[in-house]
Parts: C-alpha cells; structure tokens; sequence
C-alpha cells in the first residue's frame, strides 16, 4: 500500500500585493455605495440664481404666453447646463469622479419629478392653461431637490422643502405674481442656498 502524498492546491498563491489592491477595491466600492453626493455646485448655484431673476425680468416684459415660456424653457436649459459643469468642476477639485454611485442616485431620485414636470408643461400649455406653471415648476422642482437631496448634504432637502413651500403659495396666488414667485424660488432660493453650499461643503 503506497504512502499517502498530500493535496497540492493547482492554483498559483495569491500574492501580497494583489490582495491588498483587492481590499482597497473593495472599500472604494462600500464608501461610494454609502457615501453622499458632495459635488452640489454652491458657486454653480450662486449663478443659476443670478440668470434666474433676467429671466424673470426678461419673461415679465414678454409680449405673451409662448414668448413667457420660451423664456423659462430657456432659462432651464441654462440652469442645467450650469448646474452639470460646476459640479464636474466641484467634483475634479475634490479628486473624485462626477459619475460615481453617490451621483446616479442624486439623479435617479430627482429625475421623476423633473420629467412629470416636463409632461405636465405640455399638457399645460396646449390647453391654454400656463397660469398653473409656476405651481407646478415650484412644487416639482421642490419635489426632485427633497428626493436627490436624501443623497446628498444635508441642507439640500431644506432647499427643496423650501421650494415646495413657494410652490403652494403659488397655488393660491393670483398669476399676476407668477413671475415674481418664480424669482424669489429659482433667483432667491438658489441663490441663498448656494452660498450656504459654497461656504460649507466647499465651493
């Protein structure tokens, strides 16, 4: 009966290095599943808000309803282009990458209410009834910002809370003060959280 020999594993030793890059993967992953999205522009923010009260100027002197909200379509194209390169710009600053889980959530859980406010504008508008849009740009867009902001630091949600408080009082104001409640919610609002944003959570 020959001797019995030991098991000899067919695999290659894992080496030192390798593992050590392996748990450093491994934690990079967990802190960005768990980690927030710190790249909201403070500065970008200060700048929406500054172009949101010319479009309000701009929109109030507008000849009519499809010059008034070519003005406030526009002005949101502008905000979002704002908003997306000072956050690249916040995010490159800081080392990190703008795409990261933290980010995808942000936007998964603000899109929704920004995309019903997209339908809900057509809907709006075709039947004649554009009055409505400030209540409902002001309540989604609140709406978005407390959603993404559960996401993000934490005087975001405030911001959006605040919004959806302008947008009620939207609801029951008469359309002649449209415009001016659009400016103190996407001038005033975003300017002052802005600089609370800039100051605290760096630029």
């Amino acid at each position: 009966m020959g001797a019995v020999r030991p098991i000899r594993s067919t695999t290659a030793p894992i080496g030192l290095h390798d593992q050590a890059m392996d748990n450093l993967r491994f934690i990079r992953d967990a802190m960005e599943n768990a980690g927030s999205f710190t790249a909201v522009p403070g500065v970008g923010g200060i700048v929406v808000g500054a172009t949101a009260f010319f479009a309000a100027f701009a929109a109030h002197l507008s000849s009519g309803s499809r010059a008034w909200l070519a003005v406030w379509i526009g002005e949101a194209f502008l905000a979002l282009a704002i908003g997306l390169g000072f956050s690249a710009r916040k995010a490159r600053r800081a080392g990190n990458a703008l795409l990261s889980r933290p980010f995808h959530r942000f936007v998964f859980a603000m899109a929704p209410p920004i995309a019903a406010g997209a339908v809900i504008t057509i809907m709006l508008n075709g039947a004649g009834l554009t009055h409505f849009l400030p209540a409902v740009w002001l309540l989604l867009y609140g709406a978005g910002v407390a959603c993404g902001g559960a996401f993000s630091v934490r005087v975001v949600p405030v911001m959006g809370l605040c919004f959806l408080l302008l947008g009620t009082v939207a609801a029951v104001t008469p359309a002649v003060w449209a415009d001016a409640l659009l400016a103190l919610g996407f001038g005033g609002l975003h300017l002052i959280f802005g600089w609370i944003i800039a100051r605290r959570y760096g630029g």
